[in-house]
């Protein structure tokens, strides 16, 4: 027997509201209680989290073999170790070293810094798409290009 396309039961589609709902206020109960956070994107691992917890809440609202019970303990589990991990990094510089990264400066003076392009796997044409989006259309219009923690460019303009 096939899985139906377009319909499968009534009670089937009462289970989305249902349980779409109760995990959604729960999810929002929990990112209130643990903070902005959680949910910021300050770094690479920050939006993995955040994706994550999108991820786990479609789940729980369309896999029917997943109770609403273990996806908000999944959603729990999600948010309690971004907040574990935020804790231990806030206290021990060694713990925010491998978790976070550092800014990187791409460009200096007018002057691509091109080992740091290529650690950073990160073109010319980038730069240049960075440039655009503050109005700038020359390098030689910025001071400095910086790589920041969440992959985002800042750019620097010369007075």
């Amino acid at each position: 027997m096939s899985d139906p396309i377009f319909f499968d039961t009534w009670l089937g589609l009462l289970r989305i509201p249902v349980v779409g709902i109760l995990a959604y206020a729960t999810l929002i109960l929990m990112l209130r209680i643990s903070g902005k956070r959680t949910l910021s994107k300050l770094n690479a691992f920050d939006l993995l989290v955040t994706v994550a917890l999108g991820s786990t809440l479609a789940t729980v609202l369309l896999n029917k073999s997943v109770p609403l019970a273990e996806g908000i303990l999944a959603l729990a589990l999600l948010i309690g170790l971004q907040f574990a991990i935020t804790w231990a990094s806030i206290r021990s510089d060694r713990f925010q070293n491998l978790i976070k990264s550092e800014p990187t400066l791409l460009v200096h003076n007018g002057r691509y810094l091109d080992a740091a392009l290529r650690q950073q796997r990160i073109t010319r044409e980038e730069i240049g798409a960075a440039l655009r989006q503050t109005g700038r259309s020359d390098i030689d219009e910025v001071i400095s290009v910086v790589l920041e923690t969440d992959g985002s460019m800042t750019v620097l303009p010369r007075s």
